[in-house]
């Protein structure tokens, strides 16, 4: 609800959305930090050109600053890959990225009927396990994932894109009541972000109700991943003896993974030895596949849902502009959210385990 009175909590999280230090907006405003301070802290309020300098330096709109409290994401309810190299500064625009993606969402569920949650709680099951039991539980036998972003969708995850320009920061998760949420690096490659999914994906099923956290979670998490993208089966009617790094370079291909991925696979079955593995791991890093994927996958993944969403809504002549002053947000923070996706059609890389763009339209239900 707007009111006619400056809030200091939305500027504070304005400021930290965009990653910036309170001294640097201080310089660019032309204001002590003292002053600043007094605005964040609720005992002052900018003047009305000093308000216009803060919509521009934050890409936030002036009406922004006179809504109702605001907070981000509490970082004790999100699974963060990467957490140790990530910076304080990035954690916290990526948290409140994720408050905007929240309203998005929200503003859509008043609009429109989507796929509704089918996660489990697999929390007593060890992640090889638990993979197992989720692609049981969906039909996904034992073939490669086509994309893993409409099969989450399809199955009522949330699935929202960062562009924060950073490498340190992989991806992450969180459970907001019945709905999961999952943000995905789009600086990454295709196969690690798709690896990102999985690994999200894992934490949403084995960890919603607490259980191991750190260090554990991860490799839990990671396992999941592992053997959700590369089943034992296929993985073991793939394998021949005596692999060297440019068959497994070759058949990574199979299952949209990294070579570094799916030698760790082999390793964990116990297809390669402990030899192999770091042999192979090494030859990685000297040819640099460590950083820049070898046979790499070329068409990224993106949102299914989101687009046919937003076509729906300009067939009733509703822009994204039209969410964006809903949303109190400017365009372009819904374009960062969304993969920068308006309307396109999306066709495929891999097969799509969730049928076409076209076929699916129908199961959406504009709410009246």
């Amino acid at each position: 609800m707007s009111n006619n009175v400056f809030n200091p909590t939305r500027l504070k999280f304005a400021r930290k959305r965009r990653g910036i230090p309170a001294r640097a907006l201080c310089d660019a405003l032309g204001i002590t930090t003292r002053t600043y301070t007094e605005y964040e802290n609720g005992r002052g309020e900018p003047q009305s050109h000093l308000l216009a300098k803060l919509s521009t330096e934050l890409k936030f709109p002036e009406d922004f600053f006179f809504l109702d409290d605001i907070s981000p994401i509490s970082d004790s309810t999100v699974s963060f890959r990467s957490l140790a190299r990530m910076s304080a500064k990035v954690r916290d625009a990526v948290l409140h990225a994720g408050k905007i993606a929240l309203q998005l969402s929200e503003w859509l569920d008043n609009r429109f009927d989507t796929p509704c949650v089918d996660l489990p709680d697999l929390k007593d099951l060890d992640p090889e396990t638990a993979a197992e039991a989720l692609r049981n539980e969906w039909t996904l036998g034992q073939k490669p994932i086509g994309n893993m972003i409409h099969l989450l969708e399809a199955k009522g995850a949330r699935v929202f894109s960062l562009v924060e320009d950073t490498t340190d920061m992989d991806a992450c998760s969180f459970w907001n009541g019945d709905r999961p949420f999952i943000f995905l690096n789009t600086k990454k490659s295709v196969e690690h972000s798709r690896f990102d999914a999985a690994h999200e994906l894992g934490h949403l099923v084995l960890h919603k109700h607490g259980g191991p956290i750190g260090k554990e979670a991860e490799t839990q998490a990671h396992r999941f991943a592992s053997a959700f993208l590369m089943t034992e089966d296929s993985v073991k009617a793939q394998f021949r003896n005596y692999p060297t790094l440019d068959k497994i370079i070759s058949d990574k291909s199979l299952w949209g993974v990294s070579a570094a991925a799916y030698v760790r696979r082999l390793k964990d079955l116990a297809l390669i030895t402990e030899w192999q593995y770091r042999s192979f791991s090494i030859d990685l890093s000297r040819r640099g596949y460590m950083k820049t994927e070898p046979n790499p996958m070329t068409l990224r993944e993106t949102s299914k849902l989101l687009p046919m969403l937003f076509q729906a809504l300009r067939d009733e002549g509703i822009s994204r502009h039209d969410i964006a002053k809903d949303l109190n947000l400017f365009a372009e923070d819904i374009d960062s959210l969304v993969f920068n996706l308006t309307v396109v059609i999306l066709k495929g890389g891999l097969k799509d385990d969730v049928g076409s763009a076209r076929s699916d339209r129908g199961h959406l239900r504009v709410v009246k």
